[in-house]
């Protein structure tokens, strides 16, 4: 019978966050697998556990050597506990090689739920919570990064980002050109830690901040994109988006609802856009 691989959330930066599950697991394990063998030393020594079983790496540079012989040990029966330097793993940490080799050997995965840095800072940020999307590091070459960023200049959820902290000013300013200077973002340094920090305003102004330099670990919420206003609508790109719908097979007065809503618009606007655009022909 195969074993199990256990994903375990770590605290971010407080221990005294991390759930009892966690230490327990940590004591019983087969084998730890850890992004930081020397930051997993510091956490069990906090929480008082000894671990029992085999520790080994598990980091970006040797994740995918690795992952076939973690595969290996669970198909043997071996409990795996995969840790990563803090949150959740596989958001934006290792794991979801190793979570993919084991699905497709049909090895059972689970999870012992933990503190994530994206839901905190999204929590204390003051902004929409209702609908949001998780964005991840962006490109470091600042071409890539403005190109990356403007891809989703009129997404209208909450997004968020990770930063490092010598990146930021230069990613704030970036997004103050992409989004616009007057967004309202926040910016959440050293979550739970000591130092814990959570700046918010206007992009421009966020970005000013950051110039001076800032240090520690970086969470940024960035308000989604307003609603567009109806005066400032196209009725050509209205009854563009209704034929689009109609050449899917959406009948028109459904494609016309459909069209109302996600433009924030009354369906009379759409309508008498498709009309103009028919006169026009």
């Amino acid at each position: 019978m195969s074993g199990t691989l256990v994903l375990a959330g770590t605290p971010i930066g407080d221990p005294e966050d991390a759930p009892p599950r966690l230490a327990a697991e940590l004591a019983s394990a087969d084998v730890i697998a850890a992004e930081d063998t020397r930051r997993l030393r510091r956490l069990t020594a906090a929480l008082g556990v000894t671990p029992a079983g085999r520790i080994v790496s598990y980091f970006e540079g040797n994740e995918t050597a690795r992952t076939p012989e973690l595969v290996d040990a669970l198909a043997e029966g071996s409990r795996v506990l995969l840790v990563t330097d803090a949150g959740m793993p596989s958001v934006s940490d290792p794991g979801y090689r190793l979570v993919a080799a084991a699905v497709e050997r049909d090895i059972r995965v689970t999870a012992v739920p933990g503190p994530s840095a994206v839901l905190t800072a999204l929590a204390l940020s003051g902004l929409p919570v209702d609908r949001f999307c998780f964005e991840g590091f962006l490109p470091r070459k600042s071409g890539e990064r403005l190109s990356r960023l403007r891809e989703v200049a009129d997404e209208r959820r909450t997004l968020v980002y990770f930063e490092a902290p010598h990146r930021l000013a230069d990613t704030l300013t970036a997004m103050a050109e992409a989004f616009g200077a007057d967004r309202r973002a926040a910016v959440c340094r050293e979550l739970t830690k000591t130092y814990e920090e959570v700046r918010r305003g206007p992009l421009k102004d966020l970005a000013a901040w950051a110039a001076d330099g800032v240090r520690g670990e970086i969470t940024v919420v960035v308000a989604g994109a307003p609603a567009p206003s109806p005066q400032e609508l196209d009725p050509a790109e209205l009854a563009r988006r209704v034929a689009v719908r109609e050449s899917a097979g959406e009948a028109r007065k459904a494609a016309i609802a459909a069209v109302a809503t996600e433009a924030s618009v009354p369906k009379r606007q759409v309508f008498d856009a498709v009309v103009a655009a028919k006169t026009a022909r």
